[in-house]
């Protein structure tokens, strides 16, 4: 192995320092011990928000640099001339110990811009809950209500020397670096929870196509599986079934010791069936052991160059640095080539029964996996509060309870084992609330299932609005801006049962609710029939007028014609106000 290829361990202002010598413009990034699972669902995008904050006064440079926020990192990586990347990291630092709090505001309205571009995936929050890993897939509701004390003391926890690494792809470690972080801890990597009592599991939500995950050993064996997997689905679903366009596998390393393998198969509405019946005969396959030599041999020859590829080293510096954060060891190229090539089938073959007992797939609306051997993950709890009762004017479709320690809402005509489904949100496990100005709340609870509490539909009073809000924690509010159509009794939510994956509605529209549309009452009914029937007679008199009247000879032409025309104007005033009546009442 060429010496200049390998890395080195260093360090620069007290910062453990990761160092590879490469050619050409500089490549530089500092990686810290924190990302979005490290927030609260009430105070999601902290971490983001620090990050912008901390590059505004980069400016405009012409030099390459950016920043990104990860599940459990944060990277702030540039790539330059050596006077460029040692000045941009010096000023990241300075910026961190004394943020642009002037820029608070404007920084807040460009995140929520961001975020209204943002398409995220629902299979984190279906699986880990409003918390943790899970909360990657929900607004970044915390940013709108942040204070500038808030980011100042994140970025003092948080954004520290001794949660930081370093690392550097040149010539040389870059003269005039400064990096001054206050101190601080090293930080563990975030708890992994979960929302899925059993495992293998599906649920239903949008039309794209089947996108699946499984949580496996952080191996090369999984890298290789996940590899041989995309391949195989290729050949199934586009090559010769042609039902797919894009299938996809990836292996995301969580850096404690397990990984995540995503795998995707695109389908038009016709082809959904075929799709995820092709996808589930691919998993059963590796299951069953059928994987092919010659694959994985293909596979692990691109592995194998990158590997030895002239940038290798540069390349992983990044995951290098989140590793060594992580606490995890470090391996050089040798020890990783010598375990790419100890992989047999036979070891594919238990990643696959391995990803096959922790999978969690998202199928088409409409459709379902059970039959193959997934349980439907939970959409209700399996118990409600005691309290006080508020029963809908709905036909009773709605019982809200609010009890001393949580809310629950009683769905009537549901799936359920007794014809009912309940949700149930309790104070002390609150992930969110959303606070609206008309008094609508929407509590949602860290398992990811939600509960909303309108006044104006149950009938809540004042005073136990209140209690809930003094029950749940503050870091857990959110306050919303006035919504366009408030629920209210005619207009009432579909339903309070709602599991976390509606809540990836963005702050400015959650909980709208549709147009309202006049509904016609009895009084406006008997008018438009009364109107119509007259009217229908007056205008058959007039056509028999208009037809054989003109055929009396005692009576002139223009006689006639005078008669016919008063009866069709008589037919178009009395046909006027029912079109009004039924054209209002029935707008959409």
């Amino acid at each position: 192995m060429n010496p200049q290829s390998a890395v080195h361990h260093t360090e620069v202002d007290g910062i453990p320092t990761l160092f590879t010598y490469a050619a050409g413009p500089m490549r530089a990034g500092l990686v810290f011990r924190v990302g979005v699972a490290d927030e609260t669902l009430g105070r999601a995008g902290l971490t983001h928000l620090t990050e912008h904050l901390a590059l505004y006064r980069q400016g405009v440079a012409d030099y390459h640099y950016n920043g990104a926020t990860k599940a459990a990192f944060t990277h702030f990586h540039v790539e330059g001339a050596e006077h460029e990347v040692a000045a941009y990291l010096t000023g990241v630092c300075a910026s961190l110990t004394d943020l642009p709090m002037d820029r608070l505001e404007t920084e807040k309205e460009i995140l929520r811009t961001e975020e209204s571009r943002r398409e995220t995936s629902s299979l984190p929050l279906w699986r880990y809950g409003a918390q943790g890993y899970g909360l990657v897939s929900y607004p970044e509701w915390g940013v709108r209500n942040a204070s500038a004390h808030d980011v100042w003391q994140w970025a003092q926890s948080w954004f520290t020397l001794d949660n930081a690494v370093l690392w550097i792809a040149g010539e040389r470690i870059p003269a005039g670096l400064s990096l001054k972080l206050p101190a601080g801890d090293r930080r563990p990597m975030p708890a992994v929870t979960s929302a899925l009592p059993v495992t293998p599991a599906y649920f239903s939500d949008g039309s794209g196509g089947v996108l699946l995950d499984s949580v496996v050993a952080d191996t090369a064996a999984a890298r290789l599986y996940s590899a041989v997997l995309e391949r195989e689905l290729t050949r199934a679903l586009r090559q010769e079934g042609g039902y797919s366009y894009t299938t996809a596998s990836d292996l995301t390393s969580r850096r404690d010791g397990f990984a995540v393998v995503t795998a995707f198969a695109d389908a038009l509405p016709a082809k959904q069936d075929a799709v995820l019946g092709g996808f589930v005969d691919v998993l059963a396959g590796f299951r069953a052991g059928r994987i092919d030599q010659a694959d994985l041999d293909a596979v692990r020859g691109r592995a194998d160059a990158a590997l030895t590829a002239p940038e290798a080293a540069a390349r992983r510096l990044p995951g290098m640095a989140e590793d060594l954060l992580a606490g995890r060891p470090s391996h050089d190229v040798a020890e990783l080539r010598a375990e790419l090539w100890t992989v047999t089938p036979g070891h594919l073959h238990e990643v696959a029964l391995s990803a096959a007992g922790t999978a969690l797939m998202q199928v088409p609306s409409g459709h379902s996996a059970d039959w193959a051997g997934y349980t439907a993950a939970p959409t209700a709890s399996d118990h409600a509060v005691t309290g006080r009762r508020f029963i809908t004017g709905r036909a009773g479709d709605a019982e809200l309870t609010v009890g001393d320690d949580g809310v629950s809402l009683t769905e009537r005509s549901a799936p359920g084992p007794d014809g009912t489904r309940v949700a149930t949100v309790l104070h002390r496990s609150c992930a969110a609330m959303l606070s609206w100005p008309d008094g609508g709340r929407r509590l949602i609870g860290t398992d990811g299932l939600t509960v909303d509490v309108e006044p104006a539909v149950y009938g809540v009073e004042a005073s136990t609005m209140a209690a809930i809000d003094a029950a749940v924690p503050p870091d857990a509010v959110v306050l919303l801006p006035p919504r366009q159509n408030p629920p209210r009794l005619d207009r009432a939510p579909a339903s309070g049962t709602t599991t976390a994956a509606r809540s990836r509605a963005t702050p400015a529209t959650a909980g709208t609710a549709p147009a309202d549309r006049p509904r016609r009452t009895g009084g406006q009914t008997v008018a438009m029939v009364l109107l119509g029937v007259l009217g229908g007679c007056f205008a058959l008199l007039a056509l028999m007028l208009t037809v054989f009247g003109a055929d009396d000879p005692e009576t002139s032409t223009g006689e006639w014609l005078a008669i016919s025309g008063f009866l069709w104007g008589v037919t178009a005033l009395l046909a006027w106000p029912a079109v009004r009546i039924l054209r209002r009442t029935s707008r959409r």
